[in-house]
């Protein structure tokens, strides 16, 4: 059998990305699971998580750690927010920023069995609705398929600790479907320059068209 750690908290099993499951026995969308000398995984799903599939399009460096307090913003039902639950553990907080009511109903039922797992019913373009109950956090992560999606970053970037990572999945169709996918990736990013520096980009196909994927630091 394959087994080795690619990144903190993540693996690769028989060829597939993996993570150690915090709640053994529960599935979020289906997954294989697989144990290994008495510990559970869970195969992750680079068709349904965009941060499995630039994990597996070679991202240089994963800043999410055990422990750490992330926020996301546009965690749906909870497919990605529940292997990054894996990855920072017990010791960590991971609150979950989702707008939709039926996405939130979802993601609820994931959270009450991962308690390190923060459900926020709320818009991310008003961060001072929820900045007081979160405080200073360590990471964001943002998959929002919105026309402002760079703008709803800078908005949540004041509760970034100063050089701290944002992780951000641009989809430029949510930008401007007539336009070059390559010219909105460009202007997400130039529009961030003020508040990050950028660290890595990689586009997500074939798992993913017209998205790109951002590791930015907190200037």
């Amino acid at each position: 059998m394959e087994f080795r750690e690619i990144f903190e908290g993540v693996y690769k099993i028989d060829g597939r990305l993996s993570t150690r499951s915090v709640v053994p026995g529960f599935k979020v969308y289906g997954e294989r699971t697989i144990d290994v000398d008495g510990i559970q995984y869970r195969s992750w799903d680079p068709y349904r998580s965009k941060l499995s599939a630039v994990i597996l399009n070679g991202l240089k460096e994963l800043p999410i750690k055990k422990g750490m307090n992330v926020l996301y913003l546009g965690a749906a039902s909870g497919t990605t927010p529940s292997h990054i639950s894996d990855i920072i553990w017990k010791d960590g907080k991971l609150y979950c920023v989702e707008f939709a009511p039926r996405a939130m109903r979802d993601l609820i039922k994931v959270c009450e069995r991962r308690k390190n797992m923060l459900p926020i019913l709320g818009d991310a373009r008003k961060p001072e609705e929820y900045e007081n109950d979160i405080g200073k956090i360590d990471c964001i992560y943002q998959d929002v398929a919105q026309p402002d999606q760079g703008r709803i970053l800078a908005l949540n970037s004041r509760l970034l600790k100063p050089g701290s990572p944002a992780l951000l999945a641009i989809k430029s169709q949510s930008i401007d479907v007539t336009a070059k996918p390559k010219d909105m990736y460009n202007s997400v990013i130039s529009a961030l320059q003020n508040d990050f520096n950028t660290i890595e980009r990689i586009d997500l196909n074939p798992f993913d068209k017209h998205h790109l994927f951002v590791t930015l630091i907190k200037k």
